[in-house]
C-alpha cells in the first residue's frame, strides 16, 4: 500500500482587487514603537494598525472570500499621531466626510471607528521587495444609495488591542507575524511577563502585510 506525500507549492495569498470596496472596520491594534525608514533615515515611531473586512464581489459575481470562506481583509499601518498633517487624521477625515469639531480636532477616540462602514479605495503597487501589494489609497463615506439598500451583517468580532491595557486572550488570536511585531516593541518588552494563554486559531489572512509601511 502506497503512502505518498507531495509538494503543493506555495499557497498564493489572495489580494483584494483594485477599486472601491464596501468595508467594515473590525480591528484596531496598538503595535507599539516600530523602526521606520524615511528618506534614508531610520526613525522610531509609535504605530497603530487598522483592519477592515471587505464586502464585495469578483468581476464574475463571486463573493470576495478566502479559500476558507472568510471575508478578505485589508490592513493599514499608521503613525499614531493626531497632528493636522498626519495620515491617520487625513484618512479619517475623508472617511467622516465632514469637518472635525473643535474637541475632536484636539483629541479623537479611535474606538469610535470600530464597527463603522466605509468605502476603501484599493490600489496595487510594487513594494521594495519587488512584490505587488494591495494598499488602502483612500477612505470615503458609504454612498446613500448603498445605505438605503441595506448594509450586510458584519462577520468578524470587533477587536481593540492596547498595550497600555493588553487583552492577552485577544493577543493570542493574532497571527504569528503580528504578535512578533508587537513583541519587538519597547512598550511590550516593558510589560510584566504575560501569563501563558492557550493558543487560538488564527484566520490566517493577517499574516500578510498588505500595505507598504509609511
Amino acid at each position: 500500500m502506497s503512502f505518498y506525500v507531495e509538494s503543493t507549492g506555495n499557497k498564493e495569498f489572495k489580494m483584494v482587487p483594485p477599486g472601491s470596496h464596501l468595508a467594515r472596520c473590525y480591528r484596531i491594534v496598538d503595535v507599539g514603537t516600530q523602526a521606520t525608514e524615511w528618506q534614508g533615515q531610520q526613525k522610531f515611531l509609535r504605530k497603530v494598525m487598522v483592519g477592515w473586512e471587505i464586502h464585495g464581489e469578483e468581476e464574475n459575481g463571486a463573493p470576495l472570500l478566502t479559500e476558507e470562506g472568510e471575508p478578505l481583509a485589508m490592513f493599514k499601518n499608521y503613525t499614531l499621531s493626531w497632528s493636522e498633517n498626519a495620515n491617520l487624521r487625513k484618512d479619517l477625515q475623508g472617511w467622516r466626510g465632514v469637518p472635525w469639531t473643535d474637541a475632536e480636532a484636539n483629541r479623537f477616540d479611535l474606538k469610535n471607528i470600530l464597527g463603522q462602514w466605509c468605502m476603501l479605495n484599493v490600489i496595487h503597487a510594487e513594494g521594495k521587495n519587488n512584490k505587488i501589494y494591495a494598499n488602502v489609497a483612500g477612505i470615503t463615506p458609504v454612498p446613500g444609495i448603498i445605505k438605503k439598500s441595506g448594509l450586510p451583517a458584519g462577520i468578524n468580532p470587533l477587536q481593540l488591542f492596547r498595550l497600555a491595557e493588553p487583552d492577552w486572550a485577544m493577543f493570542e488570536t493574532f497571527s504569528k507575524g503580528l504578535k512578533a511585531k508587537i513583541e519587538a516593541s519597547p512598550e511590550f518588552k516593558a510589560l510584566k511577563k504575560a501569563p501563558a494563554m492557550p493558543s487560538a486559531p488564527s484566520s490566517g489572512f493577517d499574516d500578510m502585510d498588505d500595505d507598504i509601511p509609511f
